[in-house]
């Protein structure tokens, strides 16, 4: 028989809510680094913070950001 482990918690992600965000418009996003591993990022809609998040190297992230800022979206 073998032995069953218990599952590993989530990793801590110091989360921080779009300043864009309307309050109360339900078109929340969350996204912040991953602490034991900073080059990574997460992002999840903050209405349904149990559900799964997206996760993205850094970089990319980055780029993202770069693209909105120059309204490339």
């Amino acid at each position: 028989m073998s032995e069953q482990k218990a599952a590993s918690p989530p990793p801590s992600v110091a989360w921080h809510v779009s300043n864009h965000s309307a309050n109360g418009s339900g078109q929340c996003v969350e996204a912040g680094p991953y602490r034991d591993n900073p080059t990574r990022f997460a992002i999840r809609d903050s209405q349904h913070r149990t559900q799964a998040t997206l996760t993205v190297p850094g970089a990319e992230w980055t780029a993202f950001l770069d693209g909105v800022r120059s309204g490339e979206f």
